[in-house]
């Protein structure tokens, strides 16, 4: 594992925003036997260190040079955002902006003539956008962070170049299958959303971390892993459960 992958797993077991228990469900109403919760990073250390280690990521890609400001989707994508152009001058002397979406138009203040859909400002006409956020599942997230960004570019005249997506987290999964009348299929595997959203859109999308990469590391060292409450090395059994549904919902 690359430090910054092993710096992610380590923070993620820290803080808990890793955790597994029963009865867990998505927002799409699958089952899952573990969840990722960047809320969780709740202090200046802990969203601090997200803010490096996607830093250092970025700088170690050579991804760095392809965008000119970061836009993380509201909410939890708006903080990560800040950290990590915050993390890029204090550490490498790079200088980026960033901005994130409003839940709702506004229309006073600076805004009064046209309304805004983002917050900062940071865009600009011809500026390269790399969009990042906390984990892929379903990609209806990025897809909607950029029907946003083709609107503020129409209302304010410019034009915009998506650079991509950065992940921290892949949870290597497809997507959610419905029948007919709308319903659930449990049990059947959808597409692979992250590929779909490649083919559809023709942007690159990186992650730091795969969860199948993560779980195996964090069982390896018998780092303690938050699960049905408790901080404990992640088990045998654990493992497998984890294994066996990503066969079942995998990509």
């Amino acid at each position: 594992m690359k430090v910054c992958q092993r710096d992610l797993a380590l923070l993620l077991a820290e803080s808990g925003a890793l955790f597994f228990d029963q009865g867990l469900t998505l927002k799409d109403g699958r089952p899952t036997p573990y969840f990722i919760n960047f809320g969780l990073f709740r202090t200046g250390r802990l969203v601090g260190e997200l803010g490096r280690i996607m830093a250092d990521y970025l700088m170690d890609t050579k991804t760095v040079t392809d965008f000119d400001v970061l836009v993380g989707p509201s909410y939890k994508g708006s903080s990560l955002a800040v950290t990590c152009v915050e993390a890029l001058w204090r550490l490498h002397k790079v200088d980026k902006g960033y901005d994130y979406d409003r839940k709702e138009v506004k229309n006073h203040g600076e805004a009064s003539q046209k309304g805004a859909l983002f917050v900062t400002g940071a865009l600009f006409d011809g500026a390269r956008v790399l969009i990042i956020d906390d984990v892929a599942t379903t990609m209806h997230t990025k897809f909607e962070i950029l029907g946003q960004l083709t609107a503020e570019a129409y209302k304010r005249a410019h034009s915009y170049y998506p650079a991509g997506v950065a992940l921290y987290i892949d949870r290597e999964q497809t997507t959610a299958e419905y029948d007919t009348e709308g319903r659930l299929k449990l049990g059947v595997k959808g597409h692979d959303a992250v590929k779909h959203f490649k083919i559809k859109t023709g942007l690159e999308v990186q992650s730091i971390l795969g969860i199948r990469e993560c779980v195996k590391f964090l069982a390896a060292e018998k780092i303690p892993v938050s699960q049905k409450g408790q901080m404990l090395p992640l088990n045998e059994a654990t493992v497998a459960e984890l294994f066996s549904y990503l066969d079942l919902y995998g990509v």
